[in-house]
């Protein structure tokens, strides 16, 4: 009877109910998505006032609320850990915020800018420090309202197994009895599926767990929202979780793709990075108010993924005032051009197009075509419309570099020092009319070698037409190990305008010298390249936080290991051998840390350059480690993966314990 009663209640939690029209949340609010600040992604814990007030000042000083940034927001730990005994009230952390929470609220309104709090609809909030909301969803609502706020972040941790939308729905009523208006941001991480039922609960809901400052986990979050447009327009909007521009731990390619493709997904945009550390390059990605504007168009549209194929993806936003908005993005790992038409986006058929690209600030004459190369995690966001006048502009000249693959199943732009590699600049002119004089040119660094294989010269070229030149590029023997940039360019001559130059870049990586001895560790080698799902590879200790050195001893099912390597899927790390080593050997498995849930599963890869030479099979948290060994005779790489099982859990951090190689 117990487990009959069991399902039954897991059945009721399960059904969506839709939300009363009496109560609907209020229509007016969140128009567009919200625009601010969140201290969680930066802090956790460690906030108080003085910060918050920073952030407010420095959103007026530094123009962010000037480019439309509003919410200043506190998430966890504002709160003293126990509600006032006389009335019942949550109150302010005596150390953290002594001023008290309607004195912060002031000091933001009074620079012409908006308050947001955070709590749980639980018993706790996730960081076990103060009281949820669970049952006092009236006191806390008011309470929020006499203070002067604004937004409520409404997390879902210890939620005591009650049903979401009977927890969400009822603090959105507390909050409507109040009569102010608050912005309310359901925070249930998706695991519902909020965009079925958040229209008329809240104005916004996250649709996945919690991001962090990894590109991995922005790529697999924005795989999550994507393809949930539909659900999303004024006054409801998909919420992918904040923005980690600026905290550091990604490249400006990636944050600038980060921010250009939060945009067009009309995701809310909430600053979670310390804006008092910032650097200026970030500060510029986060005030270009042109982006901005795509996402803060008032027709309220998701932008729509209508192609993605081998890692490159396109987006359309229609806008207000009949534009498009197209991001072209580069998920892959090596350079790559990326198209579209305007018919494929939707536009009327025109003699031109104006292409303006939002991050260069410029507008360019386009015949049809929205291209653009772009280098790995890259994206190019663009505003393109028919018009009249498209002839003004310069021509958009699309120049692209590649680099040929070497060595199967690795990256074309890692090459060892001493071996030539075939380097490729095209040149193609998308305007509608020709221009003159193209031709094309690379240059390497000094000491390398560059012969030229072939090079084009077109007197005219015309719409659609291409210039090719193809170079044999060889970096000496003794190169720096690391990045080296190669450069080509194109040259063309606009009539009545004179010279144009085109420019594009790729940095191609030249690893370490493989390892001497004959057995090594593999912890002990010089990483080519490495990713991770959640944080980085780690050397002699489990996978921990994304943070990286926060790792424990690597143990699987209880044995523990002193050398070998914790990865979190998916994973990939590249070492070089140069053909020195013939073996490898580890054992794999699901590592004991943090799997509290009992849900971690993967499986692990042995690459040899092109070749898989082993295979774990799907391992969980239930296996002891298995033995893997594979042959690298000849090969010049050893590429290790661990691979999701497919089945959507976190959680999956998996060893390659006591990893050696044999040279």
């Amino acid at each position: 009877m117990r487990s009959l009663l069991t399902a039954l209640a897991l059945v009721a939690a399960s059904v969506v109910v839709p939300a009363s029209p009496a109560t609907a949340a209020d229509p007016e609010l969140a128009l567009t998505p919200p625009m601010g600040f969140n201290n969680w992604n930066t802090t956790g814990c460690d906030i108080n006032e003085q910060m918050i007030r920073d952030m407010a000042d420095i959103f007026v000083s530094k123009g962010l609320k000037d480019a439309g940034y509003s919410y200043v927001n506190v998430d966890d730990c504002w709160a003293d850990a126990t509600r006032d005994p006389a009335t019942g009230r949550l109150r302010n952390h005596p150390t953290r915020f002594p001023g008290g929470m309607k004195a912060l609220a002031d000091y933001v309104h009074a620079r012409g800018l908006k308050f947001g709090i955070y709590t749980s609809a639980g018993t706790q909030t996730c960081a076990k420090t103060m009281p949820g909301a669970l049952d006092h969803e009236e006191i806390d609502a008011q309470t929020f309202a006499d203070w002067g706020v604004d937004y409520l972040k409404y997390d879902n941790c210890n939620n005591q197994g009650r049903p979401a939308l009977e927890r969400y729905t009822k603090m959105r009523d507390a909050l409507k009895k109040t009569g102010r208006p608050i912005v309310y941001s359901i925070c249930e991480w998706g695991q519902n599926k909020p965009w079925e039922w958040g229209k008329g609960v809240g104005q916004l809901w996250r649709t996945t767990g919690d991001i962090n400052d990894t590109w991995s986990k922005t790529v697999e979050i924005l795989k999550l929202n994507a393809p949930l447009d539909a659900y999303a327009g004024p006054g409801h909007w998909n919420d992918p979780d904040m923005l980690e521009v600026g905290n550091g731990r990604q490249t400006t390619t990636e944050y600038k793709s980060h921010f250009a493709l939060w945009s067009i997904m009309a995701a809310p945009l909430l600053i979670g990075a310390d804006l008092r550390k910032i650097s200026q390059e970030h500060l510029e990605i986060l005030r270009n108010k042109e982006i901005i504007a795509i996402n803060q168009d008032k027709l309220g549209v998701q932008g729509k993924v209508i192609s993605q194929k081998d890692g490159q993806w396109v987006f359309v936003k229609p806008l207000a005032n009949g534009d498009k908005a197209v991001a072209l993005f580069n998920e892959s790992e090596v350079n790559a051009t990326i198209s579209t038409t305007a018919r494929e986006i939707g536009l009327p058929r025109s003699i031109g197009y104006t292409v303006r690209d939002l991050d260069q600030h410029r507008n360019f004459q386009s015949a049809g075509k929205i291209s653009a190369a772009l280098p790995p995690h890259g994206t190019a966001i663009f505003r393109v419309k028919a018009s009249q006048d498209w002839y003004r502009y310069e021509p958009a000249l699309d120049t692209s570099l590649d680099i040929a693959a070497q060595i199967p199943g690795i990256p074309s732009t890692i090459t060892p020092a001493g071996e030539p590699f075939v380097a490729t600049v095209t040149a193609t002119n998308q305007a509608p009319i020709p221009v003159l004089n193209a031709s094309v040119a690379l240059t390497a660094p000094a000491g390398w070698k560059v012969e030229e294989l072939s090079s084009e010269r077109a007197p005219v070229l015309l719409t659609s037409q291409s210039v090719q030149g193809k170079w044999r590029v060889t970096p000496p023997a003794g190169v720096t190990p690391g990045a080296h940039a190669l450069n080509g360019s194109l040259g063309v001559t606009w009539v009545g305008h004179g010279r144009l130059a085109r420019p594009v870049g790729a940095s191609v990586l030249v690893p370490v010298a493989p390892p001497s001895g004959a057995s090594v560790w593999a912890s002990d080698v010089v990483f080519t390249t490495e990713r991770s799902g959640y944080g980085p590879v780690e050397r002699d200790r489990s996978n921990g936080g994304y943070v990286g050195g926060d790792g424990k001893t690597l143990t699987i099912n209880g044995k523990t290991y002193e050398k070998g390597l914790g990865a979190h899927a998916n994973a990939e790390l590249i070492l070089y051998v140069g053909g020195r080593c013939t073996s490898f050997s580890s054992d794999v498995g699901i590592d004991d840390e943090r799997d509290v849930n009992q849900q971690g599963s993967a499986i692990f890869e042995v690459w040899a350059d092109g070749t898989k030479v082993a295979d774990s099979g799907l391992r969980t948290w239930q296996d002891d480690a298995v033995s893997l060994t594979g042959s690298l005779t000849g090969a010049k790489f050893l590429r290790l993966v661990v691979n999701d099982s497919g089945d959507g859990v976190r959680y999956d951090r998996g060893d390659f314990a006591g990893a050696k190689l044999t040279c």
